[in-house]
């Protein structure tokens, strides 16, 4: 049975589908597969799209926001998917140019682009690559899970050794967090994991979380990521 957030998603779409968005005809998705790059880092899309430390965008046009199964959206994400909001090519639009003021309290640390045709060019490949959402309901069945990230999820996590080896991750990530690192605090274990994973198989890049998260195993990654999601 759908749920009431897939039904009024679907409303939506079936509302917004008899009319064409002239975003996608003047963006180039060649060189939105280029601007994609550091995107990836965070988001898959395309053919064995799984969900990294951000969820995979394969059939983000017209998707409902905050609504891919297996993923554990913000707030804010979650309550726009839960009013039937979605991500159409103008709010994908507003949305890159300026992350935090289109939804406040967003986990992505993206500060946006301000340059009108790359955000169009952005938006026509991630079409071109990943597809139009159709409306209909994913199945949680039909989402790839990173193994190694499976495993460690499966691990329950000690929460007093957590809070043990916090210090090392809060002397940067603070409370309050900031414009380029943000807090930790309240994170998602699924997107914790997937984060420090990524980090410890040189997925994504940084020289000073490479070398933390490659000195941890996966029991420390699952007592950190317990610790955290609990983290007042």
């Amino acid at each position: 049975m759908r749920s009431a957030r897939a039904i009024i998603g679907a409303l939506v779409l079936a509302a917004s589908a008899a009319t064409s968005s002239p975003l996608l005809a003047e963006g180039d998705p060649a060189q939105g597969d280029v601007l994609y790059r550091p995107c990836r880092a965070c988001h898959m899309i395309g053919d064995g799209a799984v969900h990294r430390v951000g969820p995979h965008l394969n059939g983000i046009v017209d998707r409902v926001i905050g609504a891919v199964p297996g993923y554990e959206f913000s707030d804010a994400l979650a309550k726009a998917g839960a009013e039937g909001r979605v991500w159409d090519e103008a709010a994908l639009d507003r949305f890159l140019a300026d992350p935090r003021g289109y939804f406040p309290g967003t986990r992505m640390v993206f500060r946006g682009i301000r340059t009108e045709q790359d955000r169009l060019d952005l938006i026509a490949y991630m079409l071109a690559e990943g597809g139009r959402s159709d409306g209909a309901p994913m199945d949680t069945a039909d989402i790839a899970v990173d193994p190694e990230v499976a495993t460690i999820l499966a691990i329950a996590g000690d929460v007093p050794y957590g809070e043990y080896l916090s210090s090392e991750c809060t002397a940067c990530h603070r409370d309050s967090g900031g414009s380029d690192i943000p807090t930790i605090r309240g994170l998602a274990p699924s997107a914790f994991i997937a984060g420090m994973v990524d980090y410890r198989n040189g997925t994504r890049e940084h020289q000073v979380m490479n070398t933390v998260a490659r000195r941890l195993g996966d029991e420390e990654l699952a007592a950190l990521a317990a610790y955290f999601a609990n983290a007042d």
